[in-house]
């Protein structure tokens, strides 16, 4: 029939002539399904099949708006930066000592979402950007803390910086293996500590 690719048209009892049925899920629906299960169950878990029940579609449309699952994975992460960007925004920035926030920032994300932590911080494969940038964010996180601990007098903020990280990093990684059992006060202390011992 004219009018229609390939001519062919549904047709429904008492209804008439049906329209081609429209895409229901969409490139956008998909990845915020595929964030989902990142998050609660983690990357792995991310599956072509495992996604589409999640979506509530078949495996199609998925590989119709991505080329491959590797592509979905790589728009999760872009998703976990920006989502990482909003949760360290919100922290509560209380600590007069350069880096303690955002050593705290840091460690409650990999306390809290520790699925996120693991593909953001702990995995090779991060679109071609290093934990710096993932770090330092679109605002600057670290870049912010270095100056104020060159504004406090420091000679080597970028050196001090380095060796915080180390330290900071550390301390996540044990509380994404659940190995971290210190307290606000406590891990307040022991930023503070490795700051004077650093600086």
């Amino acid at each position: 029939m004219d009018g229609f690719p390939g001519g062919k048209v549904r047709r429904t009892a008492g209804m008439g002539v049906c329209m081609p049925r429209k895409e229901r899920i969409t490139r956008k629906e998909i990845a915020a399904a595929a964030f989902r299960m990142a998050r609660k169950e983690g990357m792995e878990e991310v599956t072509a099949r495992k996604l589409a029940d999640a979506a509530g579609c078949s495996t199609q449309p998925i590989f119709r708006a991505y080329q491959n699952m590797e592509e979905v994975q790589a728009e999760v992460l872009e998703q976990a930066v920006v989502f990482f960007d909003e949760f360290y925004d919100s922290y509560p920035k209380s600590q007069a000592t350069p880096f303690v926030n955002l050593g705290l920032a840091y460690i409650s994300f990999a306390q809290k979402e520790r699925n996120l932590f693991r593909v953001m911080f702990l995995s090779g494969d991060r679109n071609g950007k290093s934990l710096y940038e993932l770090l330092n964010g679109k605002n600057g996180n670290v870049l912010r803390e270095i100056g104020r601990a060159k504004a406090e007098g420091c000679r080597d903020p970028q050196g001090l910086f380095m060796k915080m990280w180390i330290f900071i990093h550390g301390a996540a990684c044990m509380a994404v293996t659940e190995d971290y059992d210190l307290g606000i006060t406590e891990t307040v202390g022991q930023l503070v500590d490795a700051y004077r011992a650093f600086c």
